[in-house]
């Protein structure tokens, strides 16, 4: 329990510098300068104001200084790195391996954070996590370096073909850039089949909710939706869940694995 406990700690602190990613990373400024500041006032955050969750209850979301609302935003994207870092260990156990799932994890959170809030993916996410990805299946994860090329190019490759094909057939842009090249880092983490699978779910995900969001009239249908958080969610269940989903989905052309 006391590891569980450390872990939850760890991943919210974590999670507290993924906040200051998502506000700064689309602005396009430095996130190790300046330190944490009120984006109202400016004024600096005090040490005991910047505990990850409970200093947002403690000041009832309101800045110490000048009393503007926070965000939501940073208890929960704290809380959900923390949850998720608790999740992949207990899933993989206390392992290198989930060291380096956590680590997809937060570039997952970074992702889903700004592509809702700016609809932009940051490279200096992506193509960092691509590297890593490579290097952590060359030493440590089970799917090895040839699996995370492979994952690598089908990721982005099939998300680039659509892209391509998708203004001669659907007369608009289908796929971004940013999300060609998260998936390419995902596949780098998890290989080519899973990455497969996760960008299936993604995708019928994404489908699920954009027709409900057009049939409840909440959105137009010219009108974007980030596809970044499906992805991630694709990602993150394809990671955990794979092998039986895969098992399940081959049984239903009775096709062993």
């Amino acid at each position: 329990m006391m590891l569980y406990l450390t872990v939850l700690a760890f991943g919210a602190v974590i999670g507290s510098f993924l906040n200051v990613c998502i506000y700064r990373l689309p602005r396009e400024e430095s996130v190790a300068w300046p330190a944490s500041h009120c984006p109202a006032c400016l004024r600096p955050i005090a040490v005991y104001d910047n505990i990850p969750i409970m200093s947002y209850l403690i000041l009832q979301g309101r800045c110490r200084a000048c009393r503007v609302p926070i965000s939501i935003q940073y208890p929960v994207v704290e809380a959900v790195n923390a949850l998720g870092y608790v999740l992949l260990f207990w899933r993989f156990g206390f392992t290198a391996e989930a060291c380096a799932y956590a680590v997809l994890f937060s570039a997952l959170v970074v992702i889903t954070g700004t592509d809702l809030s700016h609809t932009m993916i940051p490279d200096a996410v992506t193509l960092p996590g691509i590297a890593v990805g490579l290097v952590c299946a060359a030493g440590i994860l089970p799917i090895g370096l040839v699996d995370s090329l492979l994952g690598v190019v089908m990721g982005g490759g099939i998300l680039w073909f659509l892209a391509w094909v998708s203004p001669y057939v659907f007369g608009k842009e289908g796929m971004g850039g940013g999300d060609i090249k998260l998936m390419a880092m995902v596949g780098a983490f998890i290989g080519w089949q899973p990455v497969l699978l996760a960008i299936m779910i993604g995708s019928f995900l994404g489908s699920l909710v954009g027709v409900g969001l057009m049939a409840t009239g909440i959105i137009r249908r010219e009108q974007y939706i980030p596809f970044g958080p499906f992805l991630a969610v694709g990602s993150l269940l394809a990671l955990l869940f794979h092998q039986p989903l895969l098992d399940w989905y081959w049984s239903l052309f009775n096709i062993p694995q």
